[in-house]
């Protein structure tokens, strides 16, 4: 090997890990400013949420994948619609299954509906953000596989939701099953779509008492229970 294509390579090794190290901190500060938030205490959650949303934003900016790699994108969303359409399948097993056993919880109406939910549709497309265009990005660049880098966004992901003992399994199961359908169609959309239906479906149908009202972090151990009257 010449001196030239030495240098090369010693050059593109330097890049590549130099990436890896840069992707790891970006990772590892959004997700401390994501759990500083989880576990504040309020009235300082609301004000360091701000902090950490703007800190991602940064994070993001000045480390831009493109919209095709973020799958912000119209290719593949009708390929990639059944993600959605299974959800909702499931969203209508399980809202029957909670009518029988008198558990249902939903508000009155459409436009009552869409009121109480809208909000919680807007923040299913956040998460699967940070999900899948920012961790799942980052950890692509650090580990070996794509397989890696899905468990290890999968993980993160259900993290955040402890100690909530109903939102813990499905996050990861979820979570992984995002990060792999993501990876084969790049197509951020129907999956912020079925994260709605699977998350308004859990709220609908699991009480309150039973997963603080989906709360988690110091959230959930600090629920007002005594809000809630126990069937």
């Amino acid at each position: 090997m010449t001196s030239d294509r030495m240098t090369d390579a010693g050059g593109e090794l330097f890049q590549a890990a130099r990436r890896k190290r840069r992707a790891a901190v970006e990772a590892a500060a959004a997700y401390a400013l994501i759990l500083i938030v989880i576990w504040a205490p309020r009235p300082y959650q609301r004000w360091l949420w701000w902090v950490a949303a703007a800190g991602v934003a940064f994070l993001t900016a000045i480390s831009f994948d493109g919209a095709k790699a973020m799958g912000l994108r119209g290719a593949n969303f009708l390929r990639a619609m059944w993600v959605a359409a299974v959800a909702l399948l499931m969203a209508a097993a399980a809202i029957a299954i909670a009518a029988r056993m008198h558990t249902l919880h939903a508000p009155g109406g459409a436009l009552p509906f869409v009121e109480a939910y809208f909000a919680y549709t807007i923040w299913s497309f956040v998460q699967q953000f940070l999900l899948l265009d920012f961790f799942l990005l980052r950890f692509l660049r650090i580990v070996a596989t794509p397989r890696q880098a899905a468990f290890l966004t999968a993980s993160l992901f259900t993290l955040a939701h402890v100690p909530n003992p109903v939102l813990v399994p499905i996050t990861f199961l979820w979570g992984l099953a995002a990060c792999h359908i993501f990876l084969r169609y790049r197509n951020l959309y129907p999956l912020a779509l079925a994260h709605a239906v699977f998350g308004i479906t859990i709220a609908v149908t699991v009480p309150g008492h039973v997963d603080h009202n989906m709360r988690v972090g110091l959230g959930y151990l600090t629920y007002a229970r005594h809000f809630h009257k126990l069937p």
